[in-house]
């Protein structure tokens, strides 16, 4: 039986249980939402277990599970899993549980708080799993609605409001524009035609004869290039994102930065780009150039913050311009080094967003000005971070640094002058914030009260489950490239569509940079 059902179902039937436990048994209404979460991280390592040996089915899928809902509009709750979802399911998975486990201090309508967020942890990863283009849009925005919720009844900071209102504009007006190329792909296709079966249209449009009209593409990819970037934040599109992170409670920015943000992406590579391969080659440049504004213009910005959560949420910002850069390359080793960007900042935003919430929850402030020499009070912390913000900054051993090694490989030959300059963004200006807050908070001599370092193996293990998973896949980058490369091939075939030697690596040649670029890594 496929994992997946066990994987979104359980934190959603553990939404509903909670809607009728009375609010004041909090300790058994963060028990469910804990199991449910523990639940859904062993199923989805069992699944990334079993991969290898489990069936391949129709597109080259795993794991499926296909029920037809509305056929009269090819509607279909329609689930598997296959190289390109297997590290995103993976790593929501490990972050939900962390989001869960770091959430006590939530001290004000817990009940609500944990059904929202079981909610939104259904809904990423069922997103993530959907292989119905209807389900696919469904439960990201049954993931998205409580984010705007939880920041406005428990955001912190003085902006909270303004975050909250900014970031609803934001991403309801991408989702909007998502929504509208959508429906317009649908009737795209012939009347007898016409589903939301993702692996049917990848199918269908594989075919020369099924290209899509001209017309069609140049209305429906520039909706969802942008739709699905602005759900990115892609620059100039970027501004709700370091204020709404820095204002949200903990576990929604951990959930939101680290994994639903990444529905962008993965739209970008599992739909826009196979589907439309007449407009890739018109909008791949301008992709390139926007994604300069997310290295370097976000970049300079994280410089000037005092804010850590403003820092974080910059430099994320920033990350996501390496992820769009890989896509703009149109080129097997590029797109494998955005899908393990994805799967690593997953981990790494998380993680951080999860240690500042701790460290504000211990000082009262997120002002690095106002920290200095936390280390000796805080060692478990403070090692942590200090590791993590080595990682942002791109350090090998971490899974950061293969995927932006393959990116920037991928790159070369068709944007030298904008991956130079995204090689000097990341080393340089990614070196300077990192290491500046590093030795603002944690070094000096600065005198500090007793603060209470994470005491325990349960307080420490969300921590130390999200930093594994940097390591693992820093150090086995193979894990995910292997299964990332057999799946994301045919779609980056289709993306190059009849240019593809003038487009695209030999495939032999990108193999090959892979396997060298994770050796580099180990």
């Amino acid at each position: 039986m496929s994992p997946l059902p066990y994987i979104f179902c359980l934190p959603l039937l553990a939404a509903l249980l909670i809607v009728v436990i009375p609010r004041n048994y909090k300790f058994v209404i963060r028990g469910i939402s804990l199991l449910a979460t523990f639940g859904s991280l062993v199923a989805a390592i069992t699944m990334f277990c079993q991969f290898n040996g489990a069936p391949i089915m129709e597109g080259g899928f795993r794991f499926v599970q296909k029920i037809s809902w509305v056929e009269s509009l090819g509607i279909n709750y329609y689930v598997g899993v296959d190289g390109i979802n297997l590290g995103l399911i993976l790593m929501g998975a490990a972050v939900a549980f962390a989001a869960v486990a770091v959430s006590n201090r939530i001290q004000t309508s817990e009940k609500e708080f944990y059904i929202l967020l079981m909610v939104m942890i259904g809904g990423i990863l069922g997103a993530f799993a959907s292989l119905d283009l209807f389900c696919f849009y469904f439960f990201h925005e049954l993931a998205l609605v409580p984010t705007f919720i939880m920041i406005g009844v428990w955001g912190r900071g003085e902006n909270k409001n303004f975050a909250t209102f900014q970031i609803t504009l934001y991403l309801s007006i991408g989702a909007l524009l998502v929504l509208i190329g959508l429906i317009a792909l649908w009737l795209s296709l012939p009347e007898g035609q016409r589903t939301f079966d993702i692996v049917a249209l990848t199918e269908y449009f594989k075919d020369p004869a099924h290209r899509m009209g001209s017309g069609a593409q140049h209305l429906i990819f520039p909706l969802l290039l942008f739709g699905f970037g602005i759900l990115v934040s892609l620059w100039p599109f970027h501004s709700w994102a370091p204020l709404g992170y820095g204002s949200a409670p903990t576990a929604t920015a951990m959930l939101h930065a680290g994994v639903l943000k990444k529905f962008g992406l993965y739209g970008l590579i599992r739909i826009a780009l196979p589907f439309m391969p007449d407009e890739v080659k018109s909008w791949m440049h301008i992709l390139a150039y926007l994604c300069l504004g997310n290295i370097l213009f976000c970049g300079l910005v994280a410089i000037r913050q005092r804010d850590l959560n403003l820092l974080i949420g910059n430099s994320s910002v920033a990350h996501m311009g390496f992820a769009f850069l890989g896509i703009a390359s149109v080129s097997l080793i590029g797109i494998t080094g955005t899908i393990m960007i994805m799967v690593a900042h997953g981990f790494l935003a998380a993680l951080t967003f999860a240690l500042s919430g701790y460290l504000y929850e211990q000082t009262g402030t997120l002002d690095m000005e106002k920290m200095g020499g936390l280390l000796r009070r805080l060692p478990f912390i403070g090692t942590v971070m200090i590791m993590a913000m080595l990682a942002g900054c791109g350090l090998p051993g971490f899974a950061n640094f293969p995927g932006e090694a393959m990116v920037l490989f991928g790159s070369w030959n068709q944007f030298s002058l904008i991956t130079v300059l995204a090689v000097w963004g990341a080393l340089v200006i990614g070196g300077v914030y990192m290491l500046r807050a590093i030795r603002t908070i944690w070094h000096g001599d600065k005198a500090q009260p007793e603060y209470a370092d994470a005491a325990g193996l349960w307080r420490k293990f969300p921590y130390a489950l999200l930093l594994a998973g940097l390591l693992v896949f820093g150090c086995f980058p193979r894990l995910l490239t292997d299964p990332i490369k057999s799946s994301a091939e045919p779609l980056v075939r289709m993306a190059a569509g009849e240019g593809a030697k003038a487009v695209l690596i030999a495939p032999s040649d990108d193999v090959t940079t892979i396997r060298a670029a994770t050796h580099l890594s180990k």
